[in-house]
């Protein structure tokens, strides 16, 4: 099995890395960080960690899952015909094509989304609908192949779900308990359903969710 974690410049770390620490444990799976070129690739946070893309898009023409995480650099890959064609010819032989926060827009632009339930980050969920996708505020949506996880670290989230689907619940436990995934937040505001009010509004107010 191959996976194939697609990176682009001002990515969201954890959106790749949650998920490559839960499937990347799939026995005899090979995980791999692809772009357009090769080489590191800059996340968000003032480009302070990069992820080393060891192959193209070119050289992973058929991965088995395919896994696109979001970030602010989502916006400038809209329209960005050479990633939503790979994303197309990939999801034509996928078993699983997913992806986490803001990612799940460009699967939308890539017209795979149309008529799905889906999710993404809370600030970018009205964003699914101008794709005719319908969003859901749910943590992990699976419908059908497609996986989508809601904000950053529900991509852990979303792994733990797909490892069991492939490996078995077993296995996905035993991944879990090493890995020691036992949240207990210090705050319960981790969604704007519980979030202070006036937190939640500000974000609205500055949200960069707005489609070029």
């Amino acid at each position: 099995m191959q996976i194939a974690i697609v990176l682009f410049d001002r990515f969201t770390a954890l959106d790749a890395v949650g998920p490559y620490e839960i499937l990347s444990r799939i026995p005899g799976a090979e995980t791999v960080f692809v772009a357009e070129r090769t080489g590191p690739v800059r996340n968000d946070n003032s480009g302070s960690l990069a992820l080393v893309a060891d192959k193209t898009l070119d050289d992973v023409p058929a991965p088995d899952v395919v896994i696109v995480p979001g970030g602010p650099g989502q916006s400038a890959q809209m329209e960005n015909e050479t990633l939503l064609g790979w994303l197309r010819a990939a999801d034509a032989t996928s078993t699983w094509t997913t992806s986490v926060c803001t990612g799940s827009l460009l699967l939308a632009a890539a017209g795979l989304l149309k008529g799905r339930r889906a999710t993404s980050h809370w600030l970018a969920l009205d964003a699914l609908k101008t794709f005719g996708a319908e969003p859901t505020s749910e943590r992990v949506v699976i419908d059908g192949k497609y996986a989508t996880a809601a904000g950053v670290s529900s991509g852990i989230d979303m792994g733990l779900t797909l490892l069991g689907r492939i490996a078995g619940d077993e296995h996905a436990m035993a991944v879990q308990l090493l890995s020691e995934y036992d949240p207990q937040p210090p705050y319960d505001a981790g969604s704007p359903a519980k979030a202070p009010a006036a937190l939640v509004e500000e974000f609205r107010t500055k949200s960069r969710f707005i489609l070029q």
